[in-house]
């Protein structure tokens, strides 16, 4: 028969096997022996001239073990199946996307295009497991080649779907075997971006698309953006296009445009803002992008002035004319027409229009919202864009905000002045986070750069690899905090992007981010990320474990959404105190990564969780 006391704690954790029971025992007897060896230790060692660092350090290594000694006795509690190697998911979910279930979406009463919206409280948790990569998965192409050359077997668009596609798509790609080109032999589709950049740049005035940056436009939101040719042409103008288009099942534009290295996401605004604060973008380009722009009262128009600031540029494509007869003049006229009165209410001009290429400029005059008719939009009241995907609003943000400053006004430099910084506050904070990631990331790169940003070690099978190509095009910075990471990597000429994420739950640092540049979105980590599976070479987080720990939020399941969007071979980077890390890596071996704790050997408890996602051939 059991002891009293030995029934009670059955009843505090559970049913245990007498192993456990005997195990449980033993390493409490080992931190016991541990904690009085140690005091006794530091009595005979308080006579020498070095008590301090003695003591601090005994106290540190104290600490160092309890952490390590409760991981250790909370996965002994949970038994030998909490650390069981998760499966892989079935072919069905190869190109899963969480919270876009468009069927469910029906079932549940959205309509009028809401079911193709984000809907995360739809989406059921079922049994964990990984998903794995398509058969005919390969490692992607070293950049820059990787930008302009894809493997079909990557995304999710069959040869069929493409012979059956329209003349628009076979002009954009060429199918060559098992891989797929985003421009010509003799360059005709690469000249074609470039003659439409530069039309862009003289209806705006300028001389080039080389002047853009000049002009003020630094940052552009390209909306449906197609295969991501234009993109990658801003890009090559060191200007920052990021690309958003709506779930799709199959050819997605916006796996397509993150297979090539390109910043993009899923994102569309048909009944909810988009994760963006206000004022954060120089120009919004929409080339038969699909959205009816004077349906729902104007809504989508109100939606581009909140993410416009003042002075930018709405670019639209019109889709091209029906050739049975009707006179193209009178077409576009017609519609035209309400998007010119529906415009004017909201104090944009319309300041070009050449062959089906229209532009409007948002004013950058206070005086317009001052002097608009009683019955046009209205203001927003102030603080009404803090909300996450809050529904779409009836309103115009006007003028009020310390960040109304138009775009011909800033400094042509890329990095932001004081007094830009002190629209955002805590200048003193921003220059000392920026020191501290311009030296950790030396530091990084003296751990890392034999594992990461050297050629990768031959692959059997591979053919030798082509140097001086990066193996990391594009990071993503879970918790992103000033962006300082992207800078540091900018400062350092790394031929990388960053997708600067900051937390829900965090200080809102986004519109400084987005303000110096970066790519960057509002997110929350207890669900899952908009983006299709494989699309990030690296995934870094500082702190993010420890946050995440007080919220609601699981760590397997975060874990899963990592291992979900990070490509094979990829790798994760994770800055956190040591229990914190030495949790992450009991769920890193659960999600089959290679893990390795480091020491930084800076007298604090922080750690680098450096882990390796495998190439699953299964």
């Amino acid at each position: 028969m059991r002891s009293l006391w030995l029934n009670k704690l059955s009843v505090i954790f559970g049913p245990r096997t007498r192993v456990n029971w005997l195990l449980l025992c033993f390493v409490s007897v080992l931190a016991l022996i541990a904690v009085f060896g140690s005091s006794s230790s530091n009595s005979f060692d308080s006579v020498t001239s070095t008590v301090v660092p003695e003591i601090y350090t005994n106290y540190r290594r104290l600490k160092e073990q309890a952490a390590v000694d409760f991981y250790e006795l909370k996965t002994l509690s949970f038994g030998a199946s909490g650390q069981r190697e998760l499966g892989l998911c079935g072919k069905e979910r190869e190109n899963y996307v969480p919270c876009y279930n468009v069927t469910a979406n029906l079932l549940l009463g959205y309509k009028d295009g809401e079911e193709f919206d984000r809907h995360c409280e739809v989406s059921r948790q079922g049994k964990w497991c990984l998903v794995r990569p398509p058969k005919d998965y390969k490692i992607p192409l070293r950049w820059p080649a990787g930008r302009d050359v894809i493997w079909n077997g990557n995304v999710k668009i069959t040869k069929d779907q493409f012979l059956s596609s329209g003349s628009m798509t076979k002009r954009m790609m060429l199918l060559e075997e098992n891989q797929i080109a985003f421009h010509s032999e003799d360059g005709s589709i690469l000249d074609g971006v470039k003659d439409y950049s530069r039309q862009i740049a003289e209806m705006m005035g300028l001389g080039s698309d080389s002047e853009f940056f000049q002009a003020g436009v630094h940052t552009i939101l390209d909306i449906g953006c197609g295969f991501g040719s234009f993109g990658a042409h801003l890009v090559s103008l060191k200007l920052m296009a990021l690309c958003i288009a709506a779930y799709e099942a199959t050819g997605s534009q916006v796996q397509l445009a993150l297979e090539r290295g390109l910043p993009a996401m899923i994102g569309n605004f048909i009944s909810r803002q988009l994760p963006y604060p206000s004022l954060s973008f120089d120009m919004v380009h929409c080339a038969q992008c699909g959205i009816v722009w004077d349906k729902k009262e104007g809504m989508f128009l109100i939606e581009v002035d909140r993410l416009l600031k003042p002075g930018g540029y709405f670019v639209l494509t019109s889709p091209t004319s029906d050739p049975r007869g009707s006179s193209t003049g009178t077409k576009k006229r017609n519609m035209l027409t309400p998007l010119e009165q529906f415009t004017e209410k909201i104090c944009w001009s319309l300041i070009a229009q050449q062959d089906e290429t229209f532009i409007w400029q948002k004013t950058a005059d206070t005086h317009c919202y001052s002097s608009r008719k009683q019955n046009d939009v209205p203001l927003c009241k102030e603080g009404y864009d803090g909300p996450y995907y809050q529904a779409l609003m009836p309103c115009i943000t006007g003028p009020s905000s310390k960040r109304w400053i138009p775009i011909q006004n800033r400094s042509l430099s890329s990095h932001l002045s004081s007094a830009d910084l002190e629209v955002h506050g805590n200048e003193e904070d921003f220059f000392e986070d920026l020191q501290v990631w311009k030296l950790a990331l030396k530091n990084y790169w003296s751990l890392l750069t034999p594992l990461i940003f050297s050629d990768h070690p031959k692959r059997p099978g591979d053919e030798d690899p082509l140097p001086p190509f990066n193996m990391i095009r594009n990071v993503m910075d879970m918790n992103a905090h000033y962006g300082n990471l992207n800078a540091a990597l900018l400062e350092e000429n790394k031929s990388v992007w960053v997708m600067n994420v900051v937390p829900v739950s965090a200080r809102n640092t986004l519109p400084l981010i987005l303000d110096r540049g970066f790519p960057g979105v509002l997110h929350d980590w207890c669900e899952p990320f908009p983006t299709y599976p494989r699309t990030y070479d690296m995934l870094h987080a500082d702190g993010l474990l420890s946050h995440l720990t007080s919220e609601r939020c699981s760590l397997m399941d975060l874990f899963l959404e990592m291992d979900r969007i990070l490509r094979p071979e990829g790798w994760v980077v994770l800055s956190d105190n040591l229990g914190a890390i030495e949790l992450a890596r009991a769920h890193a071996t659960q999600v089959r990564w290679d893990a390795r704790v480091i020491d930084l050997q800076n007298g604090s408890d922080q750690r680098l969780l450096v882990c390796q996602k495998p190439f699953v051939r299964k």
